[in-house]
């Protein structure tokens, strides 16, 4: 069955189950590699993306709930990785091993489009769905916060 959608800004259409989980065809038809698997679950965030501006995590995501909609990747964030949360991310060194980051960068993207000057609270909540084996919270907060202000 061909699905279309919209994915960083790019019409595509593409030949796949309709139950076909979104992160799979994101990493192997399209190759964009940037979405990570992690759990498979939803319950680390390493595969989050955006679906029509709301994050989404791409591994519960099947197929035909994009069909027609408009999804972004951490590729399709900013060409250039000049947008605010990457820059922040840079600057306070918050990539460990850096497995989780697209999928943290992308929720820290969702949270500040959504509430452009978070309280600490709001950014600990709103980031809990996202898992860092390596333990960098005190970092991304500290990202977040310098992203909301330079932003």
């Amino acid at each position: 069955m061909s699905i279309a959608f919209r994915v960083n800004g790019r019409d595509v259409s593409v030949e796949s189950e309709p139950d076909a989980r979104l992160l799979w065809v994101l990493r192997e038809q399209l190759q964009l590699t940037g979405t990570r698997y992690g759990c498979g679950t939803g319950l680390c965030g390493a595969c989050m993306v955006h679906v029509d501006g709301d994050r989404a995590f791409s591994c519960q995501t099947s197929l035909h709930e994009v069909a027609g909609r408009s999804v972004t990747t951490i590729e399709g964030l900013s060409p250039d990785s000049s947008h605010p949360v990457q820059k922040a991310w840079l600057a306070e060194s918050v990539p460990q091993c850096g497995y989780c980051q697209s999928g943290q960068i992308m929720s820290a993207a969702d949270l500040l489009a959504k509430t452009p000057n978070p309280t600490r609270d709001q950014i600990v909540e709103h980031m809990s769905t996202n898992l860092c084996r390596c333990g960098t919270y005190p970092r991304i907060v500290r990202a977040i916060e310098r992203a909301a202000k330079e932003a």
